[in-house]
């Protein structure tokens, strides 16, 4: 009697290898993710609402909840992830996935947290350093040449932090989608993204472009509100106002562009990486 050879596959790891895109795919991208929120807008919108509402009460906590914030947002993300991934392969995205990075590579993603946090603490301690530099000056000249020190200082800071921040976040960007998606380690998990941003800078940078100008126009209302007070100093009953009224077109904005970013980071990574 003849026995039948089993051969047992193993499946090929995941590498992270990328493709080059094209700029116009941001496009393609914001679409699909127009198109994941508007499928379960409720969904989206109460997730996105106790993500903002958690994110707030942690911030309320000096120092150690704004640390605590930055370390949590990889694991946030991939709950974010497993909601779009849950729905572009025809499932139902739940409010209860956002919490999904908890209960799947969570340490894993919260190393990627510490990396980005201290990169980033770490980029702002050298912009107070220098922004000191400067205010000292000014306060030792008390002149105008001492606010041209300072003004210096917070041009020559802000550019130092903007360049300095880019590897972090080509770094960051899909670090957090592939652990939890592919189970990588954060380091290689960075490493795949440092490239794929590196491979597709022009595409990232016009997808970034796009992303600062929706926020800017989700943070319109309230940068108007801010300036209105500034200069018409009303008191009490303008900022009663302002807090009350001015405030709610950012937050419907915020509803709006981070369910619909998020989606378009989801097409994104399913457009870049090969083995997706």
């Amino acid at each position: 009697m003849e026995r039948t050879a089993q051969i047992q596959v193993v499946p090929r790891a995941f590498t992270g290898a990328t493709r080059e895109v094209d700029p116009g795919d941001c496009f393609v991208w914001l679409r699909e993710g127009w198109a994941i929120f508007v499928g379960n807008l409720g969904v989206w919108i109460g997730s996105t609402a106790v993500l903002m509402v958690l994110l707030f009460a942690a911030n309320l906590v000096p120092v150690f909840g704004q640390i605590a914030v930055t370390l949590l947002l990889p694991v946030f993300a991939a709950g974010i992830v497993c909601m779009c991934n849950h729905q572009q392969n025809g499932g139902q995205a739940e409010i209860a996935d956002l919490f999904a990075g908890f209960q799947h590579n969570s340490g894993r993603l919260i190393v990627v947290g510490v990396i980005f946090a201290t990169g980033i603490f770490g980029l702002a301690a050298i912009a107070f350093k220098v922004l000191s530099g400067g205010a000292i000056g000014s306060v030792i000249t008390g002149r105008l040449a001492g606010f041209g020190i300072a003004l210096s200082a917070v041009m020559l800071a802000s550019i130092a932090v903007f360049i300095l921040s880019i590897p972090v976040i080509m770094a960051t960007w899909f670090a957090p989608l592939l652990i939890f998606m592919h189970d990588m380690e954060p380091l290689a998990a960075m490493r795949a993204s440092f490239r794929a941003g590196a491979r597709n800078w022009l595409t990232m940078a016009v997808f970034g472009i796009m992303l600062v100008i929706a926020l800017f126009i989700a943070m319109a209302p309230l940068l108007l509100g801010m300036a209105m007070l500034i200069t018409v100093l009303s008191g009490a009953t303008y900022a009663s106002y302002q807090d009350i009224i001015a405030t709610a077109p950012l937050l419907l904005g915020m509803l709006l562009l981070i369910p619909v970013f998020s989606g378009a980071a989801y097409a994104s990574y399913r457009d870049i990486f090969v083995e997706v």
